[in-house]
């Protein structure tokens, strides 16, 4: 996101410069063109785990799914600079290397991102990502020891895993895939009212892994349960509290990889109960299972590919939510020059 990979779970870190300069310049063009930024692909709605912040969850039919061909049409169309492969969870596609090759065989291949909860992350299926094209691993952190599991509820009906194992899984793994050198995980912990009090400890795991963290703010619209929102001035405090030191422990590796800006900007959002000024649809959307566009996961009005543009005059130049702010609009709802400014001097390989 000009990727913070234009959006949060997405900082690049030692980019070649004539890559970093390929990403802004391509960014920078859909900026003024009106494509989108980032596209996520949500290719299936399958999921191994029922998290409590979710609205995901168990089996889903999966015979709507796009194949991995049909996935040339949407990037000859949309041409993002920035890709998140999600879903559901993505790994429980056989087929979602094969996806990763196809989105990322054009003329004009974006920065790929898949985010996942990890729970079929094997050294061998990492591998073979990286191979077939994905840029950045985004991995879920609720939690920086075993309670992770609780608020993930992941079953072993997917996996090799039982339902006390999946922290255990991230525990080991993690850490070795960091250390073959590749510098391209990073975790992305969605900031509750559960564990708000675990955002330093969260932050140390991060460090102990040697891998970056991304934070990013819980929003009830996807399940509409307000109980996991930061409803009371004790935690607003904590929140608070608990920011100021991580910014007091900011260092040159992009360890912590939100912007200060963002990070104001999400205390804002738990504070006031919002954040009007979403750019859904325009700046980033979803690409559904079955093929459909969403402006973005948490508003369901579908349109076919063709009908973008309609989108964005019936939904984007209309909309008034303020109910989330979550990675993927966090850097896309800035002004184009504090966009292009915050990733040039902080973060890209640009110096």
């Amino acid at each position: 996101m000009l990727p913070s990979r234009f959006g949060e779970a997405y900082r690049l870190r030692k980019v070649p410069l004539a890559d970093s300069l390929r990403i802004i310049g391509r960014g920078s063009l859909n900026w003024l063109a009106h494509r989108p930024i980032v596209v996520s692909f949500e290719v299936t709605d399958a999921c191994t785990c029922w998290c409590k912040h979710c609205d995901h969850g168990g089996p889903r039919d999966e015979s709507r799914n796009l194949q991995p061909a049909g996935y040339a049409r949407y990037m000859e169309s949309l041409r993002p600079c920035v890709v998140q492969i999600s879903g559901g969870e993505p790994l429980m596609r056989d087929d979602v290397s094969e996806i990763v090759r196809t989105i990322k065989s054009g003329p004009r291949p974006p920065y790929a991102i898949l985010v996942s909860n990890w729970s079929l992350m094997t050294e061998e299926k990492y591998l073979e990502l990286r191979a077939a094209g994905i840029d950045q691993f985004s991995v879920s952190l609720d939690f920086p020891d075993a309670r992770h599991d609780e608020f993930r509820l992941c079953s072993g009906l997917y996996s090799h895993l039982t339902c006390s194992g999946l922290y255990s899984h991230l525990s080991s793994l993690i850490p070795r895939l960091a250390a073959l050198g590749h510098d391209d995980i990073v975790l992305n912990s969605c900031i509750t009212s559960e564990n708000v009090g675990e955002i330093g400890r969260i932050a140390d795991k991060a460090r102990e892994w040697g891998v970056n963290l991304c934070y990013s703010a819980y929003s009830p619209r996807r399940t509409g349960c307000r109980d996991f929102f930061l409803n009371t001035p004790e935690q607003l405090a904590e929140l608070n509290r608990l920011l100021d030191n991580v910014e007091a422990r900011r260092d040159q590796t992009n360890w912590i990889v939100n912007a200060p800006t963002t990070l104001e900007a999400t205390r804002r959002y738990f504070a006031n109960g919002g954040t009007p000024g979403c750019k859904a649809g325009l700046r980033f959307l979803v690409v559904t299972a079955d093929g459909a566009l969403q402006p973005c996961s948490m508003q369901f009005q579908r349109y076919p590919l063709e009908d973008r543009t309609r989108m964005i005059r019936e939904f984007s130049h209309t909309n008034q939510c303020d109910q989330c702010y979550v990675s993927i609009r966090s850097y896309l709802d800035k002004s184009f020059p504090q966009l292009l400014w915050e990733n040039v001097r902080g973060f890209l390989a640009v110096k």
